[in-house]
């Protein structure tokens, strides 16, 4: 059997408004894939992006879990656990953008959950202050993915008020993170108050129109040069246009 991936190449040719797909692989189940200038990127839907079971687990994170409930507040996490900790949780990170991009936004909340999750296990027991410096620098972040995600999944069963709740949660939540000193901190943390705040007034001043959170993560996308994301938004207010008011 050939390795050269040629003919998959030429089949699916690179296009940014199409670069997103969800097939079936042979065994039946559904995995997604991306098309990049220079090939081709393959997530399985559920469980671990790359469909290792390390220890037996469907996560490496409830492996140490597992541990942690075993011995307590005795556990420690070391450098070398962190690292195979954080690495899961970039290709938790890797999937999920994916998976907002093409408006599966629960699979988004469940992907960012386990980030957060693993957030907590490094903020409580890892022994390097350096390591949890390293992964929480990125945590506002990643609760901006969460709640966005969350709130969506609300409006889209026309539940304002539900949504609203869980924006100005994140917000919070945010607000009173201790502080990280790094710059990627300061940014992430500026930039996703910024985010969720507007979001939430779009929501509270434009109760008629349910769209008006994704034109402002419309107008963000824009503004990030983030085309892919931009031309997936722009379908997905198309549609919520047609839709009625509810909440």
């Amino acid at each position: 059997m050939s390795n050269d991936i040629s003919n998959i190449l030429r089949d699916w040719e690179y296009d940014s408004d199409k670069s997103i797909r969800i097939v079936e692989a042979d065994d039946g189940r559904e995995v997604i894939q991306v098309r990049l200038p220079l090939g081709v990127e393959q997530y399985e839907l559920d469980g671990r992006p790359d469909g290792q079971r390390p220890f037996g687990k469907s996560t490496l994170l409830e492996e140490f879990q597992e541990r942690i409930r075993s011995s307590g507040d005795a556990f420690k996490l070391t450098h070398d656990d962190f690292l195979l900790l954080s690495n899961e949780g970039i290709i938790f990170y890797y999937r999920y953008l994916r998976l907002f991009q093409i408006g599966d936004y629960k699979r988004t909340a469940r992907d960012t959950d386990h980030n957060m999750q693993l957030f907590e296990v490094v903020e409580k027991y890892a022994e390097d202050d350096e390591d949890r410096t390293m992964l929480l620098q990125y945590k506002p972040y990643v609760l901006r993915m969460n709640a966005i995600s969350k709130a969506m999944l609300f409006l889209h069963q026309h539940l304002k008020t539900a949504a609203r709740e869980i924006l100005e949660s994140a917000i919070e939540s945010i607000r009173s993170l201790p502080e990280v000193d790094t710059p990627s901190f300061q940014f992430e943390r500026i930039r996703s108050l910024d985010y969720l705040e507007s979001a939430l007034k779009q929501v509270h001043e434009k109760r008629s129109d349910p769209v008006e959170g994704l034109k402002g993560e419309l107008e963000k996308a824009i503004e990030n040069e983030d085309y892919e994301r931009a031309a997936q938004i722009r379908d997905q207010i198309g549609e919520r246009l047609r839709e009625p008011e509810g909440d």
